[in-house]
């Protein structure tokens, strides 16, 4: 099979010509050439198909509305409907209002598939003549009772994608250009999948529309079987490896089969957030153990230990981690280990960064260095496969199984009520885990993650009042600002002030669970000129800034 080069050619050339690359591969290698070729015919229309703003001038034009009226009617300001109708805003959040107003289906105004006009409903009633709504009363004669947020969600929160970014998106809508260093997705600031994953994901689309084991395809899980073979876990079979749709989803489900209420589990501060939300959901009482900023952000063991009581179950160790960028040493990770083994603790180990390392960094994986304790270790192809919306992850058990027939009773459980990942994707991982490594690309000397990591570092620790500890993983760097400098006391305000005034998107170190307001998360993702722009923007604004 070809291969195909997806770093030299410049990406609005790429595409296309992997398309015609990818028929060719296919019309060679497949018999089953029918639902393939209807495959490649849909990629192709996909590339002619008309944009939104087209289909959405074309909407406006037929209901004969001036922007300044479709904008009152639907409730938005007029430069909202400007900028999605010059191609600034391709994502508006409001399709279904502005669908309504137009009279058109949604689903085609926002992704040009089906009919222009939604079927009419008989007996529709227009909104100008329709009877004043009564209160709908149940079977019971009462009216019907409000619905609240559930309490369970009450200490729950993932502030990544929480108030700040929703201003965010509110901006986006009137026409403002947000600069986002919020978020770790590469497909944004141009990080594309290998071509191959791609093609063999495609070419196995006839033979992945149902479902498959809830725990994933055979092949997926032999592959990743495989792969921690190489790293010294020699005890895995298939049965101990679940796939899911991401990471995120299997953090969860390890949570809702593990904690009953009241359970403690120790997870650091800093910390991913999803993993307090997912315990805290789960009924798990969350104690956060400090990692020290004055010894490269490593776990605080003192701390940790400090904080086990007979009700803690486990350990949670992000290495490398987010959002710091601290990348374990061997020394730091056996003690966590002895610490395990003294309070017998299961260890949860979130390693989906373990491929992207700088500056000669070695991870370890802690499963390797316990094979006589249960670790239970998490990765995907999100981050260093570049394929964050597949929603592939898996985990993987390791160690005393006999120990935890119960646990992993619960775990089968809830792999077969959500029935099983996403089955096409799942094809994209035996390719991912096996021969080149195209990660080590932008890792390496010249590379675009190191020039980025080493731009964000030089430019941050620039501005006045800021200092960083040296990233040495991942896609992150947690700064920490003098808060008396800049009498800063809440480090949302903070965030959302920098936001609204000039229009760059960062994340609160509050929202990490850091007990303090004097840090903030960078994703070091953007281009070099891109992130030399936010940090220009951040020294602007600090300069005059005051809580």
């Amino acid at each position: 099979m070809q291969q195909f080069n997806y770093v030299r050619q410049p990406s609005k050339f790429r595409r296309p010509l992997f398309h015609l690359k990818l028929s060719i591969v296919i019309l060679k290698t497949t018999n089953t050439t029918f639902p393939l070729l209807s495959i490649i015919i849909f990629i192709f229309q996909r590339h002619a198909m008309s944009t939104l703003k087209d289909r959405f001038i074309k909407a406006r034009a037929a209901k004969g509305f001036s922007q300044a009226k479709l904008s009152k009617l639907v409730g938005i300001s007029q430069s909202a409907v400007a900028a999605i109708e010059s191609g600034r805003n391709k994502k508006p959040t409001n399709i279904a209002a502005i669908s309504e107003v137009l009279g058109v289906s949604p689903l085609w105004l926002e992704t040009g598939k089906g009919e222009m006009y939604a079927a009419p409903q008989a007996d529709a009633v227009s909104p100008e003549t329709a009877p004043p709504s009564k209160p709908t009363e149940s079977r019971l004669g009462n009216a019907m009772q409000n619905f609240p947020k559930s309490s369970k969600l009450d200490h729950v929160c993932y502030d990544i994608r929480g108030p700040v970014h929703k201003e965010a998106l509110r901006l986006e809508e009137e026409g403002n250009k947000i600069l986002k260093l919020n978020i770790g997705n590469p497909a944004p600031f141009g990080f594309e999948a290998p071509d191959e994953i791609l093609v063999d994901v495609i070419r196995n689309l006839p033979a992945a529309q149902g479902y498959c084991d809830s725990k994933g395809l055979y092949s997926a899980r032999k592959a990743i079987v495989h792969y921690y073979q190489t790293k010294n876990l020699r005890d895995i079979t298939v049965n101990d490896v679940y796939i899911g749709n991401g990471v995120s989803e299997l953090i969860t489900m390890s949570m809702q089969a593990l904690l009953n209420d009241g359970d403690e589990i120790l997870i650091p501060a800093p910390d991913y957030p999803l993993w307090t939300a997912a315990a805290t959901l789960a009924g798990g009482t969350v104690h956060h153990y400090l990692c020290d900023e004055e010894n490269g952000w490593f776990p605080n063991l003192a701390d940790m230990e400090a904080k086990i009581t007979p009700k803690t179950k486990a350990v949670v160790v992000i290495n490398p981690n987010n959002p710091t960028g601290a990348v374990y040493s061997k020394e730091i990770l056996l003690e966590i280990v002895e610490l395990a083994r003294k309070h017998g603790l299961i260890i949860f180990a979130d390693e989906i960064y373990d491929k992207i390392l700088y500056d000669g960094a070695v991870h370890h994986h802690i499963a390797a260095l316990a094979p006589d304790l249960l670790t239970i270790t998490f990765n995907g192809l999100s981050k260093s496969y570049r394929v964050a919306g597949f929603r592939m992850g898996w985990m993987v058990l390791n160690g005393p199984k006999e120990r935890a027939k119960g646990y992993i009773e619960g775990l089968d459980m809830l792999a077969s009520m959500r029935l099983c990942a996403n089955t096409p994707m799942q094809h994209a991982i035996q390719t991912a885990l096996g021969g080149y490594q195209s990660i080590n690309e932008f890792i390496l000397p010249g590379g675009r993650l190191l020039e980025q990591r080493n731009k964000a570092y030089e430019l941050v620790t620039q501005i006045p009042g800021i200092t960083c500890v040296k990233p040495m993983g991942a896609l992150y760097m947690f700064p920490k600002i003098d808060t008396g400098m800049y009498g800063i006391h809440d480090d949302m305000k903070f965030i959302y002030d920098l936001l609204v005034q000039e229009k760059v998107l960062f994340v609160q170190g509050s929202g990490f669970n850091w007990p303090k307001p004097d840090h903030f998360r960078i994703v070091t993702l953007p281009y070099v000129y891109q992130i030399e722009e936010a940090m220009m923007k951040l020294e602007r604004f600090l300069k005059n800034y005051r809580q």
